[in-house]
């Protein structure tokens, strides 16, 4: 859908990297047209849809690098589809997506990319981009990475844990080598299968079978030791490396210890890693298992990793804040795994609440222009979307949030557009919130609540 209506978005506070400044911003179809400091002439308003912006920042549309939509993870099938995944970001001020695709094992990475087309074209809100995890390497798939690139895919997945989905150190490699010639980025899920899977079995041996093992079996260390080894990956071959949610202060120095190397890596983490922490999975609830809501890997952490990595962020060591957005509902789902921390699919919702939940945590300590390289800018510059997308310009996609500062709310499921019956920050009172959000020059939500609007397209990149 390309909107064809001229708007003028009047009076707002411009978040851009330069600084934050008053002035309008001028769509035209679905890109902007200008950015105007000050303000447009009057004459130029005659025949402009406007729209009020007064008192609210103005920010390019937050982008969310990290979901997973209507999506099978060897357990079940996540709660949020594509349609109702996107129109819950777009409500949150999230204007694109950058979903996983999937190659099972057996499976080609064009059979998977066609199916990850399949469920999401013609049913977002928001835009979607995607990365192509990769399951089976050999040497079809390594011939196929060529032809991702001509789609628009740029950034790949590996994983270090869950048995279905793993590459050994020697696939790793080859995978980095592979992307390595259009400097393509490989983002790895960091932790040490073949350790979690031992630990899983010595706790449940134990008699531990509630959530509170899930954290047991998957201790710090073997999220640290994954990202060094992905680190030495790295700098072996030279390529590229994303470390997604990280959620430790030991994997962090693991990345310091890289960064100082030289290794070309950028660091990932998520929203339930600064506020949340390992105490949740006792939560007993009306029926005595609310502590499977906050089983999600890697798990929630202790206070001291939540400091290291709130620091971190403050102290701009952190490239892009996104979700790991992955909804399973908690009855007839999460529910399973009674009896059996290990059949609790693993995921959590977010992908709404992301923007209210880091301006709230970090108000005072951060500001409007950290706000949009945490939640945008720094999405688009490591994913290869910049300017197109994270960008005021002239010529960028019409994608934009107003986000309203003084708005105040309380996070609840009563009110959430995510298709699941849970969020993770039930009572959280927040500030701020998505009063405008424009999509490809398209109102798709006005003051938290969804225009009907479809306008999300593919993200080639």
């Amino acid at each position: 859908m390309v909107a064809q209506a001229r708007k003028v978005l009047r009076n707002g506070q411009l978040v851009t990297p330069k600084g934050v400044f008053l002035g309008d911003v001028v769509i035209e179809g679905d890109k902007i047209a200008d950015v105007v400091p000050g303000g447009v002439d009057e004459a130029q308003l005659a025949d402009a849809e406007v729209f009020d912006a007064t008192g609210c920042w103005v920010y390019p549309g937050f982008i969310d690098a990290h979901t997973h939509m209507q999506c099978w993870t060897g357990m079940d099938w996540t709660a949020d589809s594509f349609e109702t995944g996107t129109r819950a970001a777009a409500c949150g001020g999230t204007t694109t997506i950058v979903d996983y695709a999937t190659q099972d094992k057996g499976m080609t990475l064009h059979r998977a990319l066609d199916e990850w087309h399949k469920r999401a074209d013609g049913t977002c809100t928001a835009n979607y981009a995607f990365h192509m995890a990769i399951a089976d390497w050999n040497d079809h798939t390594r011939e196929e990475i060529a032809d991702m690139r001509e789609a628009g895919i740029t950034s790949f997945k590996t994983y270090f844990a869950y048995d279905h989905l793993r590459l050994d150190d020697a696939q790793t490699m080859e995978v980095l080598e592979a992307i390595k010639p259009f400097d393509g980025i490989l983002c790895v899920h960091c932790e040490n299968g073949t350790l979690v899977n031992e630990l899983q079995r010595r706790v449940l041996a134990e008699g531990i079978t509630g959530p509170e093992g899930h954290p047991l079996s998957r201790p710090a260390e073997c999220e640290a030791e994954a990202i060094s080894r992905l680190m030495y990956l790295s700098e072996l071959t030279g390529a590229r490396v994303n470390v997604v949610h990280c959620s430790t202060r030991l994997g962090l120095e693991q990345v310091r210890a890289a960064r100082e190397r030289g290794v070309r890596v950028s660091l990932e983490t998520c929203p339930q890693y600064l506020l949340l922490d390992d105490t949740r999975y006792l939560e007993q609830g009306e029926d005595g298992f609310a502590g499977a809501k906050y089983v999600m890997s890697p798990p929630l952490r202790k206070p001291t990793d939540i400091a290291a990595l709130r620091e971190a962020v403050a102290d701009g060591e952190v490239d892009q804040i996104s979700t790991d957005h992955c909804s399973f509902n908690l009855h007839g789902q999460k529910d399973r795994g009674r009896g059996d921390f290990t059949k609790i699919p693993n995921g959590g919702p977010g992908v709404e609440h992301r923007p209210a939940l880091i301006m709230t945590t970090f108000e005072g300590q951060l500001g409007p222009m950290d706000y949009l390289h945490l939640l945008s800018e720094g999405q688009a510059r490591v994913f290869g979307m910049y300017p197109r997308k994270g960008a005021l310009a002239a010529g960028s996609d019409a994608d934009i949030c107003v986000w309203n500062p003084s708005a105040r709310w309380t996070i609840s499921a009563a009110n959430q557009h995510q298709a699941v019956d849970y969020t993770t920050y039930e009572g959280f009172e927040a500030h701020g919130r998505a009063k405008l959000v424009f999509v490809n020059g398209t109102l798709a939500v006005r003051d938290g609540e969804p225009t009907g609007e479809k306008p999300g397209r593919y993200v080639a990149r």
